[in-house]
């Protein structure tokens, strides 16, 4: 299992803080209204892997937030070509071009983010469905160059209302994160032992 430099752990808390997505109001982390966060990090905008997960998470988005879990995406581009792909995701997008929260959170770059043998169907998925919907005119391509690489990992961390990190995971490959159903047992947990003690 790959542990990163800097790790943020369970148990960890969060310190408060204001994050402005790409389109809406500033969100606050953690979530004063009693909500879970799910903090995810991605790669770039457009990037045709982080987009099969993140449609995957858009498609059950009503029951992910029907567990009382927020999902707050950053990715690693500027917010002007993070915007152009803000209506298509019922999602909180942040844009983090400077990796400032990627630093905090020890969310780190590997050649093995491609590498990785267990990246390469979501790869061929990923860039397949992307081409073909460029063709088709209905999605644009990322931008060529991308000022922090195609190498970064995915992390995911949730985050309880008083701050605390009640679990996390550093995607050891460019495909490896938490799916829909991974996070909504995480989510059920900390309600659980609440309800039980």
């Amino acid at each position: 299992m790959y542990t990163p430099r800097n790790p943020v752990r369970p148990g960890d808390v969060v310190a408060v803080r204001e994050l402005v997505p790409v389109a809406g109001p500033p969100i606050p982390v953690p979530d004063p209204a009693g909500r879970l966060v799910h903090l995810q990090f991605r790669r770039f905008a457009g990037c045709p892997i982080c987009n099969l997960h993140l449609r995957s998470v858009a498609r059950r988005v009503a029951e992910i937030e029907g567990a009382g879990v927020r999902e707050v995406v950053v990715f690693h581009s500027p917010a002007a070509e993070l915007a152009r792909y803000a209506d298509e995701l019922p999602l909180t997008l942040i844009a983090d071009p400077d990796r400032r929260l990627y630093v905090e959170f020890g969310v780190e770059s590997a050649a093995r983010a491609l590498l990785d043998p267990r990246a390469w169907g979501a790869v061929i998925g990923g860039v397949a469905r992307s081409t073909w919907a460029v063709l088709r005119g209905r999605d644009r391509p990322p931008a060529r160059r991308q000022p922090h690489g195609r190498l970064g990992l995915p992390g995911d961390f949730l985050i309880a209302p008083d701050g605390k990190v009640l679990a996390a995971k550093y995607g050891e490959h460019a495909y490896d994160q938490w799916s829909v159903d991974e996070l909504l047992v995480l989510a059920a947990a900390p309600r659980e032992l609440a309800s039980a003690g």
